[in-house]
């Protein structure tokens, strides 16, 4: 008994050695992953159990009788470098047209972490992608009833206990059912119905089509094409992404943006819009990405040539704050890979959007955003994220052979796993953007809010088109409350152009800026 004890004791040391070690060498995101990866059982998944008298009913046209998981093989361990687990890699076809592999959406449900893959457009367009589910193991199977296209839509329908992924329903017990007259629709939202939400939901298509669909019969009805609906310019290339349902509307975003729309602020096409059930209201002609809410306040992301605007619906209007940019690599409808508006802590969002992650609180008091802060730039494009067995968890979409990109192979993505703090590793908070660019403005009238806490070094640089000189009042809320403080007048401007350098150390929450005449002007803030 002694030798053994000894035995067990170096071996256990051993293991903490081995772990320690696999930490260091993987860098700072393993910790959870290499324990995860150690306990990896080979056994296959159970098959989920046949639908109970409660279960919602199961059409056997449109559920696969196929076993429900690919059997797991044996394994061994693997690497698991700066939170990514090399095997959970998912990829596209190679043979036939060269496509995209992105991770769409993660939904943790049912003991599994659900995600599903994209192709670049619909399923001519690639091959090999469709539903997955990893285990408690860091095992992940496929599952039978996948099908090809595109899909970044998740929710959960609680008065049947089903959970919506693409254009799959999954319930309690892991059964999968689809939408059979979706899966050709490129699927980028789905909300809550407004007037039958125990039997009813809505889904929302990249090209502009509105449905409402049955979770019980799967029965599918189009009720709008939204080009029409929300006043498109003719040839425009709609690209709806996300969508929700609060305050008894249906809120959408279309992040349509262009050249045009960069080189001369000319709406392409985005918006962001909203219905009431008998409705549709334009709230902003400009590309929106995401929509979310806690049923209190909405939130929305979108952008412009100047900015990130923030808008946020509070005691009955809609108001508009603005973020700086990290990255214009994101300028583009095709390139804002679903930038989401997600929580990943308890009562708290986290946002990402152009390249920034930033800390959303819930609480708008008084109608006021307060309490918005940066936490890290970044170049991942992170389609989603969601917490899962304690860890935060990021989609990808890493490697994309589309759009004659001759240097990419096998089209793949892989999720990364951490901890939500660690996200203040990342990059410094920087950026720019502001108020205006090239933009008419109205003397004695405020800018819209800029956020201006949490970056290091601000500078702003002020410009306008007329010839006589303009006073600039730069004005700030170091509250977050609406209380406007001045601050400084920056003027008289007699060249057309002057910049500001703020203090080292001073900050504020929210800056705005007056300009003392009518002129085209730009007032742009770089953050360092």
């Amino acid at each position: 008994m002694i030798r053994f004890r000894k035995r067990r004791n170096k071996c256990r040391e051993s293991k903490r050695l081995s772990r320690r070690a696999f930490v260091r060498a993987g860098g700072l995101f393993t910790s959870m992953a290499a324990f995860a990866l150690a306990a990896r059982r080979t056994d296959a998944t159970p098959e989920p159990t046949p639908d109970s008298p409660e279960d919602p009913p199961t059409d056997p046209a449109t559920t696969s009788k196929e076993p429900a998981t690919t059997p797991a093989q044996p394994q061994t361990p693997v690497m698991t470098p700066s939170g990514v687990v090399p095997k959970l890699t998912v990829t596209a076809g190679l043979e036939g047209p060269r496509s995209e592999c992105g991770i769409g959406t993660l939904v943790p449900w049912a003991d599994r972490l659900w995600l599903v893959t994209y192709v670049a457009h619909k399923k001519g367009t690639g091959s090999g992608t469709g539903l997955y589910e990893i285990d408690d193991d860091f095992t992940i199977h496929k599952r039978p009833e996948s099908v090809v296209g595109t899909y970044a839509n998740r929710y959960v329908h609680a008065p049947t206990t089903q959970m919506i992924i693409g254009p799959h329903i999954v319930d309690a017990r892991r059964n999968v059912r689809t939408f059979k007259d979706l899966v050709d629709v490129r699927l980028t939202g789905t909300m809550t119905h407004l007037t039958d939400p125990k039997n009813k939901v809505y889904f929302l298509g990249m090209e502009s089509e509105f449905f409402e669909a049955d979770v019980r019969t799967l029965e599918v009805k189009r009720l709008f094409t939204l080009n029409k609906e929300l006043d498109l310019p003719k040839g425009s290339r709609a690209h709806y992404k996300g969508a929700y349902t609060a305050a008894g509307r249906v809120v959408v975003a279309n992040n349509t943006y262009f050249e045009k729309d960069s080189t001369e602020g000319v709406s392409t096409g985005g918006r962001l819009a909203e219905w009431n059930g008998r409705a549709w209201k334009i709230i902003e002609r400009t590309a929106f990405c995401d929509v979310n809410s806690r049923g209190g306040a909405i939130f929305a992301t979108g952008w412009d040539r100047a900015s990130v605007i923030l808008k946020v619906f509070a005691k009955g209007k809609w108001s508009t704050y603005r973020l700086p940019k990290a990255s214009h690599c994101h300028d583009h409808a095709w390139y804002t890979e679903w930038p989401r508006i997600r929580e990943v802590e308890t009562e708290r969002f986290l946002v990402d959007m152009h390249g920034m992650f930033y800390e959303l609180p819930h609480a708008v008091y008084g109608g006021r955003v307060w309490g918005v802060k940066p936490i890290g730039q970044h170049l991942r494009q992170v389609p989603d994220y969601c917490s899962w067995r304690g860890m935060l968890v990021m989609a990808g979409d890493q490697a994309a052979a589309c759009g004659g990109n001759l240097y990419v192979g096998e089209p793949q993505s892989n999720l990364w796993f951490g901890k939500t703090d660690d996200l203040w590793q990342l990059g410094k908070p920087q950026g720019w953007g502001g108020p205006w660019y090239e933009t008419k403005v109205s003397a004695g009238v405020p800018s819209d809010p800029f956020l201006m806490t949490g970056f290091e070094h601000k500078c702003l640089h002020l410009s306008h088109d007329l010839a006589v000189d303009v006073d600039f009042t730069v004005e700030v809320d170091f509250l977050g409350n609406g209380a406007w403080q001045h601050y400084a007048v920056i003027g008289p401007c007699y060249t057309g152009y002057t910049h500001h350098e703020f203090p080292a150390g001073f900050g504020a929450h929210w800056v705005r800026i007056t300009p003392s005449k009518p002129c085209t002007a730009s007032a742009q803030f770089v953050y360092t």
